[in-house]
């Protein structure tokens, strides 16, 4: 049983053109998507992570020196992991004579959980340690750590 086929030259597609329709479409718009990188590359460090959960759970704003006690890290390297979030636009900062005053910025992690459902971002640290953010049925967790030495915050 033969099949005749019309056979035709190969043709090339002008430039610009595509060569077929996308299947879908994000969700996320590209600026969003860029800012929740940052939110989440920030958050990539457990001691981060729990900066951001001490800070929200504070009534008001804490100075750095109350902050000390609580980590195992020295003040020069709270300080460069403030300045991380800082830079992030997670936290902010006031100056009151020598020391530093932190809050979570009211809007950050509100901006964060804006985020379409079914969104997930797991940023690996320098020191292997794990950081996930999810949405799912409207509400955002920020997971850092395995098991029993695990954090999380849901906004």
């Amino acid at each position: 049983m033969a099949v005749d086929l019309e056979l035709a030259p190969k043709q090339k597609r002008p430039p610009g053109e595509p060569c077929c329709e996308p299947v879908v479409y994000p969700d996320v718009a590209r600026e969003h998507a860029v800012r929740m990188a940052d939110v989440a590359k920030a958050l990539g460090d457990p001691i981060r992570l729990q900066l951001v959960d001490v800070l929200r759970k504070h009534a008001g704003k804490v100075c750095v020196c109350e902050l000390v006690p609580l980590f195992d890290i020295g003040q020069p390297t709270l300080s460069h992991h403030l300045k991380k979030l800082r830079e992030a636009g997670i936290v902010d900062s006031e100056r009151r004579g020598l020391w530093a005053y932190y809050y979570v910025v009211p809007d950050a992690l509100e901006e964060l959980s804006a985020c379409p459902d079914g969104v997930y971002v797991e940023v690996s640290t320098a020191d292997g340690d794990q950081v996930r953010i999810a949405k799912r049925d409207g509400v955002l967790e920020i997971l850092a750590g395995e098991g029993d030495d695990s954090l999380r915050i849901s906004v």
